[in-house]
């Protein structure tokens, strides 16, 4: 390895995203969108490399013409940041809660007794409110309560899975 490639490379390294974004594109002569400061680096240090120390041989070359005719290649280029965002809004999402026969039904109120307090929990369609505020799942409300982590169904003794089913 030549003495400067071995600099440049151990120079790469600290380079800010901004800065690479740049070098890729004095090294490749084409931009990139990539901001991942892993691949950027890799990359123009395997071209770097390649233009030192000599490129593919003409077999890896031929062998790779092949591969490629016979890959599924995108036809239509990327489309630009812009037009994706149009393409695909942004979506709210959905709370979607799948029905577990532990719940009882909605309507319903679950009270237990914690540190003194009894405190009553109103099954929603979708979540659960305690005290002015709608969690989504039992483990949430659970955790605003005690403040640590625990099985909800544990934490309001419903029956176990197996006992449900």
């Amino acid at each position: 390895m030549h003495p400067n490639l071995a600099q440049e490379l151990a120079a790469l390294s600290q380079l800010t995203v901004g800065q690479l974004r740049l070098k890729f594109a004095d090294v490749f002569d084409e931009e990139t969108r990539s901001s991942n400061k892993a691949w950027l680096v890799k990359r123009i240090a395997w071209r770097l490399q390649a233009r030192a120390e000599g490129d593919l041989s003409e077999r890896a070359r031929q062998r790779a013409e092949e591969l490629a005719r016979d890959a599924d290649l995108r036809l239509l280029p990327p489309r630009a940041a812009t037009n994706a965002a149009k393409a695909y809004p942004q979506r709210t999402p959905t709370l979607r809660l799948r029905a577990d026969t532990r719940i009882p039904p909605p309507g319903s109120i679950l009270k237990r007794s914690y540190k003194g307090k009894t405190l009553q929990v109103h099954v929603l369609e979708h979540g659960f409110a305690c005290a002015g505020q709608v969690y989504p799942t039992l483990s949430a409300v659970a955790k605003a309560i005690t403040g640590s982590h625990c099985n909800g169904y544990l934490f309001f003794r419903l029956p176990s899975k197996e006992v449900a089913s």
